[in-house]
């Protein structure tokens, strides 16, 4: 099942390409280079993390706590350049973030199944939602917030990661219903949590949080998706859903 899941992926990132050609068509020359950028960069942070949660999901958990430490220290950085304006709000911020990395921490222990399924609907999830919204997006959803978000583009990336995931059912044995009720509940999470860091950055006037991966935000930027989500599905496990 694994070489299945793997030739999906290519295939997603074979049909994501064409996508980005078509978008990168109507870019100017400088967008149009970030957004291969941010292509490759992708490729490579998807490909890490497959391999690490198939070959031993302990590999997965490190770079975990790795990603939480470093999106930590991406929150602290923008308080810190701000002057450490905003106190209440950033203190809230932290309080929260750190909930979040309680569920994330505990998402690297889960079985090595459900981890997959959950990396894979938010990855296509996240993909797909920002190729959906670049080609045929036009209705802001928090256009003050988060500017590139928008209704047709969620919905795209909804339905295709809703669809893909009775394609990996049995990577957590569970029946139709119980699997889009599962990956509905990780998208949902995913996109609260992207939102989040969105109005985090938007309270101290910055664009990103920083420039450690190409193309992208930030650590935190890139991985916002997959902390929520994951703690979503810590709680669904420990509630026995």
């Amino acid at each position: 099942m694994i070489i299945t899941i793997y030739i999906i992926i290519i295939s997603y990132f074979v049909l994501g390409g064409i996508g980005f050609y078509f978008i990168n068509k109507t870019k100017d020359r400088q967008s149009a280079k970030n957004n291969r950028v941010k292509y490759i960069t992708y490729f490579f942070i998807i490909h890490i993390l497959f391999f690490a949660i198939v070959f031993n999901p302990y590999v997965f958990h490190y770079l975990s706590i790795i990603i939480l430490i470093v999106g930590l220290g991406e929150i602290i950085k923008l308080f810190k350049q701000s002057g450490y304006a905003r106190k209440g709000f950033f203190f809230l911020s932290v309080l929260f973030y750190m909930v979040l990395c309680a569920g994330f921490f505990n998402f690297g222990r889960l079985e090595k199944g459900l981890i997959l399924f959950t990396f894979l609907v938010l990855s296509i999830f996240d993909a797909f939602s920002q190729i959906s919204g670049q080609l045929i997006g036009r209705k802001k959803i928090f256009p003050s917030i988060s500017p590139e978000k928008t209704i047709e583009g969620l919905i795209g990336g909804v339905l295709i990661a809703l669809a893909s995931s009775l394609f990996l059912k049995g990577l957590i044995g569970n029946n139709i219903l119980n699997t889009l009720l599962m990956a509905t509940g990780i998208v949902l999470f995913a996109f609260i949590g992207d939102v989040a860091t969105s109005f985090y950055k938007r309270q101290y006037n910055v664009k990103d949080f920083s420039s450690l991966l190409p193309g992208h935000g930030g650590f935190l930027d890139r991985f916002d998706s997959l902390i929520s989500g994951g703690a979503f599905v810590v709680i669904i496990v420990l509630s026995g859903g």
